[in-house]
This record gives C-alpha cells, sequence and structure tokens, in this order.
C-alpha cells in the first residue's frame, strides 16, 4: 500500500505545491488533510490539469481545485470490493479513512489488480484418456485439445495464474510427451512445472501419491478437462476462513422428473406434484486440501476423489462444500467440446 503521507498537502499549501506532491508521489492524487489527519479532499492530476485550463494560479491554495467529497473506504474493506468499487465509479484511488474522518492509507487500482503471489501448489490431474472425445483424442491427449484458440489446459493454467499461482504439478499419462513438449518447466509462462507420471490409471486422488514430497502449503487440486472462471483466490480463502481440512467445489444440478409425482401417506394420496424440478450439489472436480489429507491416500493405487472425502469425514475431521456460481463447463463429451467452444470468446476474452 501506497505510504499516503508522501502524498499528503495541507489545504492552504498552493497548487503547484501539491503538483509537485503528485508527480514525486507517481500515483496522480495528492491527500489534503489537516493536522490531526482529518480528510479534507483530494487533488488529482486532472483537477489540476483541469484548472490549468480554467486559467486558476498555481500560487492559489489547493483547496480551490480539489474535490472535497471524494469517495472513501474503510480500511477493513476486502481487496475485491475495492477493485469493484474502483471499477464502478471509474477511478484510480480510494483513501481509507477511519469512523472519525481520518486518513489512515490510500489504494490505487493498479497496484490492487496485481495478483497476491500465492506459495500454494496446484496439481492438475491430465491423464485421462479422453475415451468419449474420439476421434479428437487419437492423436492428441484431452488437455491439449484447442477451445477458442489455444488448448484446454493452457487456458486452466492461465486462470491460476491471474490469482497468483505459480507452482504447478501435472499428472500426466496419455500421450505424456506431448503434454511436457507444450508446457516444459513453465517458464515462457513465468511459473514452475513439474510433472507427475501415471503408469496406470489412478483415478481422481491416486497421483497425488506421487508426488515427490508432501507439501508444505494448502494445494488446489483441479481436473484438466474443467474450464471455469472460478476466482482461484476466493475459493481459497473461503477454505482457510472456515479451517478445513478439505474442500469440494459443488454446482447445482437440476433434474425434471418427467412425470406426475405421487404424494401419500401410506395409501392415501396427498397431492400430485406434476414433473417437479429436483435440485442436487454435485462434485465440480476442483479441490482444495490441507497437506495431512494426503497422507490418506494409497501409494499408487486407484483411488477417487469422493474415497478421500470420505476418509477425511470418518476422521472426524472438517470437509466443507464451496458452490460455484461462475461459468464451469467439464469438456469430456463431444457436445461439451463444441459447445464451450461457441462460448470461448464471450467468457473468456475480455
Amino acid at each position: 500500500m501506497t505510504d499516503w503521507r508522501k502524498i499528503s498537502v495541507r489545504s492552504d499549501q498552493t497548487i503547484r505545491e501539491a503538483l509537485q506532491v503528485i508527480d514525486e508521489g507517481g500515483v496522480q492524487i495528492a491527500i489534503v488533510a489537516d493536522e490531526k489527519d482529518h480528510l479534507q479532499g483530494v487533488a488529482t492530476d486532472g483537477d489540476i490539469r483541469r484548472g490549468i485550463l480554467d486559467g486558476i494560479d498555481l500560487d492559489r491554495p489547493v483547496e480551490g481545485v480539489m474535490n472535497a467529497d471524494p469517495i472513501t473506504a474503510r480500511p477493513q474493506e476486502d481487496r475485491q470490493s475495492l477493485i469493484d468499487c474502483m471499477q464502478a465509479r471509474r477511478i484510480h484511488q480510494i483513501p481509507l479513512v477511519d469512523r472519525e474522518g481520518r486518513v489512515v492509507g490510500i489504494e490505487v487500482l493498479d497496484d490492487l489488480l496485481e495478483p497476491e503471489a500465492r506459495p500454494n501448489p496446484v496439481m492438475l490431474m491430465a491423464g485421462g484418456l479422453g475415451t468419449r472425445l474420439r476421434p479428437l483424442t487419437e492423436d492428441c491427449p484431452k488437455p491439449l485439445l484447442e477451445v477458442g484458440d489455444k488448448p484446454i489446459l493452457e487456458t486452466i493454467v492461465e486462470g491460476f495464474i491471474a490469482h497468483g499461482f505459480h507452482q504447478f504439478y501435472l499428472s500426466v499419462n496419455y500421450k505424456a510427451g506431448m503434454i511436457e513438449d507444450y508446457f516444459a518447466d513453465g517458464s515462457d509462462w513465468g511459473i514452475d512445472i513439474s510433472y507427475v507420471h501415471e503408469e496406470k490409471r489412478l483415478g481422481t486422488a491416486g497421483p497425488l501419491s506421487l508426488l515427490p514430497e508432501r507439501p508444505e502449503e494448502t494445494m488446489i487440486v483441479m481436473n484438466g478437462d474443467l474450464l471455469t472462471k472460478l476466482n482461484f483466490a476466493h475459493l481459497l480463502d473461503f477454505h482457510r476462513k472456515h479451517g478445513a481440512a478439505a474442500t469440494m467445489c459443488v454446482r447445482e444440478h437440476e433434474t425434471q422428473v418427467p412425470y406426475g409425482v405421487i404424494e401419500t401417506d401410506d395409501q392415501y394420496m396427498d397431492g400430485i406434484e406434476e414433473k417437479p424440478t429436483e435440485r442436487y450439489f454435485v462434485n465440480a472436480g476442483i479441490y482444495v486440501l490441507e497437506p495431512e489429507t494426503l497422507d490418506h491416500v494409497p501409494e499408487n493405487e486407484f483411488f477417487d476423489m469422493p474415497d478421500l472425502f470420505e476418509r477425511i469425514i470418518e476422521e472426524g475431521k472438517e470437509a466443507t462444500v464451496f458452490p460455484v456460481r461462475e461459468y464451469w463447463q467439464d469438456v469430456g463429451r463431444k457436445e461439451d467440446f463444441h459447445r464451450v467452444n461457441g462460448e470461448y470468446d464471450e467468457v473468456f476474452k475480455e
């Protein structure tokens, strides 16, 4: 966070002095505060430029050009709320003030948009055969099938990078060499990629037993054939907030019963509900795991994620669910592949 005192002036200082503070501060704003740090206004580079165009004397007090009623935020506001506020109001800086109106800091949009570097490893399960997508996968592993203008797995990796993740493990099996040739060590993306080789089918959790060592940080595991706009940083924050051993992302799935459902009480009819819609939460193929949960994964054996979660629950540990409301699509069938190709530009290109 920028040190607000280095870009502050008093209201009786001149516009010229405020302009110097703005130039030296590098964030295009000067905070106007009194001797007790109460916010009186802000003067931006744009405010002063407009004043100059109007012929204002630069030796006049800065209060002549400042905005005396700027948008502010409380210091406890979370990062995403600040970003949303600034983008909605089309401002690039926002002073943070306490309940007494005293300045305690300033946030700058460009700084907030830089993702926080996260040490948490990400493991992407990219060893599937892609049987349901044949003949598309006869010569190409499913994670390298192009959706939009790039492979599925590249879009997944870039989604994590956008939220500050940089350490990746790729679990590979079918046509592993093609995936390794494409991504190499990850340096082209500014990240580190290591590979876990499945010599046999190990399910959606079994490859965790092949990691070279147990991770020290909370990790995210994701199937390598999903495309989503999920904010992975929010997912990780949710998991930590609830102190869970594991978190499973879920999607709401609706199923309509094609018949009238009869409600009964013993042999008596209570009513009829015509073609009701039933809603369920289903596994979305994205998980957050604490390092100790990997102790439940048998070594080099077929083992699925639901099995791991059952063991965690049986041990009395907390497992939470995180509803995914953002765009999410499993690319497992030909119809899914064609659908997401049609949606890609609208969803993933800004």
